[in-house]
């Protein structure tokens, strides 16, 4: 089962660049992040026509979360639990059963936390905590969980091309990335690392200042795999080429093999 993650920044945009690297990378279960539109307004068409069954959490303009998969969808279930007060549109998890497989898909869009000094910053935080509550629970299933999305967060210095440019940004602070370790001490793998070691692994390229050109990129997208998932991990990759195509995201896709 081919999963992956994408941060489209808005669907409509990139329908035409989604569909190309649909027909490409033939993946089975994809969690779209930014989609940018209420469910009315998701391109359904075009990606029903590859196979693909729709599960949508949409918010007008900002956030948006999507499951594509050419497996049925079941259990979906919409918000991260922990705030009834939470209306962003962050969280869509779903069951894809194939074969003689079952795995629980998350696809989640964390909040980026800047500017650090407003209200934002405490929402990155909170929702991390929400975020590992609930891995924490479902955990005691021991199932295959894939946790998939924009994590707006920086793991290492490995993962960013110059650290120095962001040692004040919510993405890099010390409270993030213990957040994120914090999450991986459950015992939940991070999938790209778990396969290569390498530097220079990016997802994300800022539109300003040349960062594509540059590679000043950073890895902020992540498939983090319960130890009944991780087990089951055969391949890895970040789909770098499609940050050169016309009109692209600023974040290139991430995806993951895992044997059934």
């Amino acid at each position: 089962m081919r999963i992956a993650t994408w941060n489209v920044n808005s669907v409509n945009q990139r329908v035409d660049s989604l569909v190309a690297w649909l027909t490409a990378r033939a993946p089975d279960v994809v969690c779209l992040q930014e989609i940018k539109c209420q469910e009315a307004g998701f391109p359904r068409e075009p990606l029903e026509a590859l196979g693909y069954n729709i599960a949508i959490l949409g918010q007008k303009t900002f956030n948006g979360v999507a499951i594509l998969s050419k497996f049925p969808l079941e259990d979906i279930a919409t918000g991260l639990p922990g705030d009834d007060e939470d209306v962003q549109s962050r969280f869509i998890s779903a069951t894809v059963s194939a074969g003689s497989g079952t795995v629980k898909v998350v696809c989640l869009y964390l909040p980026n936390g800047n500017p650090t000094n407003t209200e934002k910053y405490p929402y990155k935080l909170k929702w991390m905590d929400r975020l590992i509550r609930y891995t924490h629970e479902h955990l005691k299933a021991e199932e295959p969980l894939v946790l998939a999305g924009d994590y707006n967060i920086i793991p290492t210095a490995a993962d960013v091309h110059n650290p120095e440019l962001w040692l004040t940004d919510a993405l890099f602070l010390p409270r993030t990335r213990a957040k994120f370790r914090e999450l991986a001490n459950l015992g939940m793998t991070d999938a790209l690392r778990a396969i290569s070691d390498d530097d220079g692994l990016y997802t994300f390229w800022d539109y300003q200042a040349g960062a594509w050109q540059k590679n000043n990129g950073i890895r902020i997208d992540h498939l983090m795999l319960s130890p009944q998932a991780a087990d089951r991990l055969s391949a890895a990759g970040i789909d770098k080429h499609v940050r050169g195509w016309e009109k692209p995201s600023d974040h290139v896709p991430v995806w993951i093999d895992l044997d059934f």
